[in-house]
């Protein structure tokens, strides 16, 4: 069974494999080629996985999953916060062909339910520690709304429904049976200017890709330790490059469950963090908590910044080099696709004063007037994109996306910028006002 979503045409995804964009292997090759490493990949507070272990749980939970009758080519709604169980989850499902939404743990039954009323999920896997799942009333209400639910596994849960012990179910002769590259591997969720956000398939092939091309741009590799402070399950902190990038570099990622500096500065300190990524409003305390440390917080391991999610300020961006002591990286990007990032060896001016490029060289990205007509550079409009990582529709979403995309299938992200004589891309705004929820791009 495969999950219907809108494809690429054939003359675009001929090109985009020609130039090697599109690989034609599933993401599950982030992790197993790895599975054999005894470095660490992850840790939270005193719990840390090795590469092997990690996959290991993996694999050990699709076991689990796949005697309980879920099958390729079903849905699974999960909800879990900054714990590796997110990772372990994400990748188990990854091996049986399973397509999950990754719910934020902010979320509420109203988010939910509209999730499960979309994908018509056969799994549920979320955390005990959630409000909603504290105790079974909404839990039992939901599987009774949602008739498609035939599994639910809940972390912290001592009974029936452990998502720990199926983590621990070990299986000697497990075959991995993800969805063809080309086929959707996963929903993301859009930024939504409001109500509950949209489903956004992305492919392996495309998402891979974009994995791939930021470690690329960021640099990142076996000794990067990064500290993954903003909500896990979001695109940003996924493959910006994100956890999927470090665990590719075979790097180490540090969670934490939100980006304060009396958490984060320990942290940073502790396990020689040499990379993170936030959000302006995160970058404000940080900078503040410095002032208050008298210039003595324990950052010296810290050489790269990514601030994204919203536009950063130049007078912020300025002091981050001075104050902070390392390098800063503007991310912008959308879980749409287009990802763009100031180069690491571009000018402070560049740095400091913009959103950064695209990343890749068939990203297709202009400016529209209101009447859709191109605008010269320097112009302010409406940002339109396609590439070989950028969706080409909403999940069951055919009125939105016709008003999404024009007719030659570049997406209208509602974002207002204007480019340079250079393709650096300065944010002024959006058409709409959008709900900020910390990081969703």
């Amino acid at each position: 069974m495969r999950i219907p979503f809108t494809r690429w045409p054939d003359e675009f995804a001929r090109r985009y494999r020609e130039k090697g964009y599109w690989q034609d292997v599933p993401l599950t090759d982030i992790l197993t080629r790895h599975a054999d490493s005894d470095k660490t990949a992850v840790i939270e507070g005193e719990r840390a996985f090795s590469y092997r272990q990690l996959n290991q749980a993996a694999d050990n939970l699709a076991c689990s999953l796949r005697r309980q009758g879920i099958k390729p080519g079903e849905t699974a709604l999960v909800q879990l916060g900054n714990v590796p169980e997110l990772y372990i989850t994400f990748f188990a499902l990854l091996k049986l062909g399973v397509a999950p939404v990754l719910a934020l743990f902010s979320h509420q039954r109203t988010e939910l339910n509209a999730y499960a009323t979309q994908i018509a999920p056969t799994l549920v896997i979320a955390d005990r520690q959630h409000t909603l799942f504290t105790g079974e009333d909404f839990l039992n209400t939901f599987v009774a709304e949602h008739r498609s639910v035939r599994v639910v596994l809940l972390r912290n849960d001592d009974g029936d429904h452990s998502l720990d012990a199926a983590m621990r179910q070990t299986e000697e002769d497990f075959t991995a049976t993800p969805s063809p590259a080309d086929e959707v591997a996963y929903f993301q969720l859009s930024g939504g200017t409001t109500g509950t956000p949209k489903l956004i398939p992305r492919t392996h092939n495309d998402y891979y890709y974009s994995v791939r091309r930021s470690n690329e741009i960021c640099g990142f590799n076996e000794e990067t330790r990064f500290l993954c402070a903003i909500p896990a399950a979001h695109n940003y902190a996924m493959s910006s490059p994100g956890a999927l990038g470090v665990f590719l570099a075979k790097g180490t990622v540090v969670l934490a469950t939100d980006p304060s500096a009396t958490l984060c500065f320990p942290l940073i300190e502790k396990h020689q963090i040499n990379a993170t990524a936030l959000v302006p409003p995160a970058v404000s305390l940080w900078l503040q908590a410095i002032q208050e440390w008298g210039g003595n917080a324990p950052l010296a391991s810290l050489r790269l910044l990514q601030v994204g999610g919203a536009r950063l300020s130049a007078t912020l961006a300025a002091r981050i080099p001075a104050e902070i002591g390392c390098q800063l990286q503007q991310v912008f990007g959308m879980a749409e696709g287009l990802v763009n990032y100031t180069r690491l060896d571009d000018s402070p001016e560049r740095i400091i004063n913009t959103q950064g490029r695209p990343m890749c060289p068939d990203d297709e990205v202009w400016v529209a007037d209101a009447d859709g007509n191109p605008l010269p550079p320097g112009e302010i409009g409406r940002l339109m994109t396609r590439g070989p990582y950028t969706f080409r529709g909403y999940f069951n979403s055919p009125q939105h996306n016709a008003n999404a995309f024009d007719a030659n299938g570049f997406y209208c992200s509602g974002d207002l910028i204007s480019i340079d004589q250079d393709g650096y891309i300065t944010v002024h705004g959006r058409e709409k006002d959008q709900i900020n929820r910390a990081a969703r791009r």
